[in-house]
């Protein structure tokens, strides 16, 4: 604050927008200073308020959304204009995309010029540009009105279906100055953001007598449902009426892994013969073949568990919606399901530990095996090995097939622990997603990271060795993008398109920047150095090399990848079909 003259105290946008997130208690700030923000960056830490300096918007942006996905608070991105802006962009598509809730702070350059686009610094129309890719978008253009502003982006970041909201600042406002008795009197503290949304009575009824008509009734579990931290009313509801659980990839641990009615082991068995289904904070998306044949049967009936009414038949009719809060809902169908009244088939259950069991011994062999060099499940065996006793462990998970075998090797046995790329599939999480668990939890994050996701955010190491987080990054090094392997088709010396260069020695990145580098070739030398990183709590990184032949093309996604259908595109087809 400034004192302009005797009588009157006047302050600025600067401290305005600070004192807002303060009141709201938002606390820490995932950003990359520059024109024109830097002061409310250097003011924030000034006043109390962490800020978390990145290398690049669009992981600061990531560890903002993973942030608002642990806390169920909005994680704030602050970035510079245009390029910058343009660069969290992506983040704050991903987050909606997701239902994490964000909010973007981007400063912006003169709307006078920019409306006329007479060529301004940067400029660029963002609040228009963030529309199509968030859940709100905002511009303040009166300094009165940032309390405002900042609580509608709360609110809307957090309320029904979480998501991403982006919040204009141009410069003009941040130094514009106001009498700071009016100033104060303008902000808001939000109370309520995300109130409880009832389902009707009918809705739980017919949800009811729908599971107690059901023999091979399952439930599926997703992030949603693990957002919502009702994490002892969602496992009463499980074990009072003994039904399967399958949980989605960031689902699991909301139950363990190895708890008797998980049947992530007889997945493909369990999605196809289900004659009742009840999503539980899932979509019937693209990661669950939008609910149709020949992943599911034809005659399967489902139950929606969905804060969001629109969500609802948006792939297969849902005979039984249920539009409420995950807290809420779950709680009604308790009051409502009485003791004996819905209950799985005990040939249901016999059958799918018959699969289980199978499927488990298949996987126990290729754990078992000690191939030379290593491949994904060896290495993975000896990760499993260390993090199984440690479920305050956070574990960040990208690629294709480090991302695929990880959720199938690696058992959770804590909610919310497993963070990876979610809805959208996209790579470059890994670093930013670390950070924020990192900065949320204080508690150690293992990021286990394909070597192509990795080289999306690999310069935010600095970034944790800077802050000194207990981060353990794995890259698993085959060289290349699925694989290795690959050849140059025209016989000219340029690498192919898949390839990265021969043993790659990643760990010296983060021994430049003062963390603890690690090259590993054996699942003994691995388990080694990942006990000793996590001892140490300190950032490490650790190079560990696989097999470049390990792996297929696209991991468990291969169909959604187009080959070309003459020449050696079909040659690649037959083997990718062949693998998977």
């Amino acid at each position: 604050m400034s004192n302009q003259n005797s009588s009157v105290m006047m302050t600025d946008g600067f401290h305005l927008v600070v004192d807002a997130l303060k009141l709201n208690g938002l606390e820490t700030i995932y950003g990359v200073p520059g024109i024109p923000i830097t002061d409310l960056a250097r003011l924030a830490q000034a006043e109390g308020i962490r800020f978390i300096g990145f290398r690049h918007e669009q992981s600061a942006g990531n560890a903002a959304a993973i942030a608002g996905y642990l806390t169920k608070k909005p994680g704030i991105c602050l970035t510079v204009s245009a390029p910058g802006f343009l660069n969290g962009l992506v983040a704050l598509a991903n987050a909606t995309t997701n239902g994490f809730p964000m909010i973007q702070i981007s400063g912006s350059s003169e709307r006078a010029i920019i409306d006329l686009q007479q060529g301004d610094y940067e400029e660029l129309d963002q609040m228009n540009a963030a529309k199509p890719y968030a859940k709100a978008a905002y511009r303040v253009d009166r300094p009165e009105d940032i309390g405002i502003g900042l609580a509608r982006a709360i609110r809307a970041a957090v309320s029904g279906r979480p998501g991403g909201v982006y919040l204009d600042l141009p410069a003009t406002l941040l130094s514009a100055t106001i009498d700071a008795e009016d100033a104060a009197a303008s902000l808001v503290k939000v109370v309520d953001p995300a109130p409880r949304q009832i389902p009707s009575p009918e809705a739980v009824e017919r949800a009811v007598s729908l599971l107690a008509q059901a023999e091979r009734p399952l439930f599926i579990l997703g992030k949603g449902a693990a957002y919502a931290q009702a994490d002892s009313s969602i496992r009463e509801l499980v074990e009072k009426t003994g039904i399967p659980f399958l949980p989605m990839s960031m689902a699991k641990g909301l139950l363990p892994d190895n708890h008797p009615q998980c049947a992530a082991a007889a997945r493909s068995y369990a999605l196809a013969q289900a004659d009742t289904v009840m999503l539980v904070g899932a979509r019937l998306n693209w990661l669950l073949g939008h609910g149709k044949s020949p992943q599911w049967s034809k005659n399967a009936r489902f139950i929606q568990l969905d804060i969001q009414p629109t969500e609802i038949d948006s792939n297969r009719a849902i005979a039984a919606p249920l539009v409420g809060d995950i807290g809420s809902s779950v709680t009604a169908l308790l009051a409502a399901i009485k003791p004996g009244a819905v209950k799985a088939a005990a040939s249901w259950v016999r059958d799918l530990e018959e699969h289980k069991a199978r499927n488990t011994e298949r996987m126990n062999v290729h754990l078992a095996a000690d191939p030379k060099p290593m491949d994904f499940y060896s290495a993975l065996g000896a990760i499993r090995g260390v993090l199984e006793d440690m479920p305050d462990v956070y574990l960040v998970n990208e690629g294709a097939n480090t991302l695929d075998i990880t959720r199938n090797v690696i058992d959770m046995h804590s909610p919310r622990k497993r963070l990876d790329c979610g809805t959208w599939g996209v790579m470059g999480i890994g670093m930013g997603y670390a950070i924020g668990a990192a900065v949320t939890s204080g508690e150690p994050v293992v990021a286990i990271e394909g070597d192509s996701a990795f080289g999306f955010s690999g310069m935010e190491l600095e970034t944790i060795c800077r802050y000194g987080l207990p981060i353990v990054t794995i890259i698993f090094n085959n060289g290349g993008i699925y694989k290795g392997d690959d050849v140059n088709r025209s016989g000219g010396t340029d690498p192919s398109p898949t390839v990265f260069i021969k043993n790659a020695r990643y760990e010296k990145l983060l021994e430049a920047f003062g963390g603890l580098g690690d090259y590993v070739t054996t699942p003994a030398g691995l388990t080694k150095a990942l006990v000793g990183a996590l001892a140490s709590r300190k950032p490490a990184l650790i190079n560990c090399v696989i097999d470049p032949t390990a792996g297929t093309e696209s991991g468990h996604i291969q169909n959604l990848n187009p080959q070309s259908a003459v020449g050696f595109g079909k040659e690649k087809q037959a083997e990718a079909s062949d693998s998977h």
